[in-house]
C-alpha cells in the first residue's frame, strides 16, 4: 500500500542496488503530525480546544480535528466538553517505557563528536517536567582537566545553566510561584533574589541560551542551549562545562554556535524531524 507522501514503500525498497542519489523520503506526514498534536496536548494538563490547538502548533483546524478523531478512538486521546486531553493509553504506554531507551545511543556519537571540537565536557539532559531533569549522556574532550557533570545528577534550577533555561520556558508569575523570594547560595555569584533571578531569566529568553558563572561551583562555567522539538516545545538541553579561564574568553560566541549547531544535530537524532 502507497505511504501518504504518494510512495510506493514495497517499490522503494526493493533491491540492493538502488543509488543514494535516488533515496526517498519514507516518513508518513500524518504519522508526524499526529505526534506534533501529541506533544503539544502534554502542555496542557487542563485540557485545549482543536482551534486553540491548531494554532498553537500551525496546523489547519479540519487537520487538526481529523488527526484528534482518530487519535481519540484509538485512546491516544481524551475528549471532554470539547477540550482535548492525553487519553488513557498514552498513560498506559509510558507506564511501559523507558524514557531514555535508545535515546543514550543515539546522541553519544554527537556528544563524542561536539566534546572533541570543543575540547570540554558536552552534556544532554532530558526534561521531565517544569522544573525537573535527568542528565542522561555525556562525552569528555582530550584535555587533561576536564569537567564531569555526572550522568543522573541534578542540580538547582536556579544555580545552574540547565535549570535556568527550563525556568526561562515559565512565565514570570509562574516562576514566582515555583521559588521562594530566598533562594539558597552555593558561591558569592549565585543570584539569591528571586527577583534578580527573574531578570535574568528575561535576558536568557532574548538571547537563545544561558550561562552558569561560577554561581554553583567556583571557576565553573556552563553555556547551555536547548534542544526543541518540531512544535518548539522544549525536550532536552545541552550544555558544554569548564573552568571559567578556558570557556568565558573571547572563544564564547564560537561555543555557542558549535552548541546550537549540536542541539539541530541531536533534535534530529531524537526525534527524526528538522527542529524549528
Amino acid at each position: 500500500m502507497a505511504a501518504e507522501t504518494g510512495v510506493d514503500v514495497e517499490a522503494a525498497t526493493d533491491g540492493e542496488d538502488t543509488a543514494p542519489a535516488e533515496a526517498v523520503d519514507l516518513t508518513n506526514k500524518s504519522v508526524i503530525k499526529a505526534t506534533v498534536l501529541l506533544s503539544e496536548l502534554g502542555r496542557h494538563r487542563g485540557g485545549i480546544t482543536v482551534t486553540e490547538l491548531a494554532q498553537a502548533v500551525g496546523m489547519t483546524r479540519p487537520t487538526a480535528f481529523r488527526l484528534l478523531l482518530s487519535l481519540e478512538q484509538t485512546g491516544f486521546v481524551d475528549r471532554v466538553d470539547n477540550r482535548y486531553t492525553l487519553g488513557w493509553e498514552m498513560a498506559r504506554l509510558g507506564r511501559l517505557a523507558d524514557p531514555y531507551t535508545g535515546a543514550v545511543a543515539r546522541v553519544q556519537p554527537i556528544l563524542e563528536e561536539y566534546a572533541a571540537r570543543l575540547n570540554e565536557t558536552v552534556s544532554l539532559a532530558m526534561v521531565r517536567d517544569a522544573v525537573n531533569y535527568d542528565v542522561i549522556a555525556e562525552a569528555s574532550g582530550s584535555r587533561y582537566l576536564n569537567v564531569t557533570m555526572y550522568v543522573g545528577e541534578t542540580y538547582p534550577v536556579h544555580a545552574s545553566a540547565t535549570g535556568k533555561l527550563m525556568l526561562a520556558e515559565m512565565s514570570d508569575d509562574d516562576v514566582a510561584q515555583a521559588l521562594p523570594k530566598k533562594l539558597e547560595r552555593f558561591t558569592p555569584a549565585t543570584i539569591t533574589k528571586r527577583e534578580a533571578l527573574i531578570q535574568e531569566l528575561h535576558k536568557i529568553r532574548d538571547q537563545g541560551y544561558s550561562v552558569m558563572d561560577n554561581e554553583l561551583e567556583e571557576g565553573l562555567f556552563v553555556v547551555a542551549l536547548p534542544v526543541r522539538d518540531v512544535a518548539g516545545a522544549l525536550v532536552g538541553i545541552v550544555s558544554v562545562n569548564g573552568p571559567e579561564q578556558r570557556l568565558k574568553s573571547e572563544g564564547l560566541p564560537d561555543t555557542i554556535d558549535q552548541l546550537r549547531a549540536a542541539s539541530r544535530d541531536i533534535a534530529k537524532a531524537l526525534l527524526g524531524i528538522e527542529p524549528v
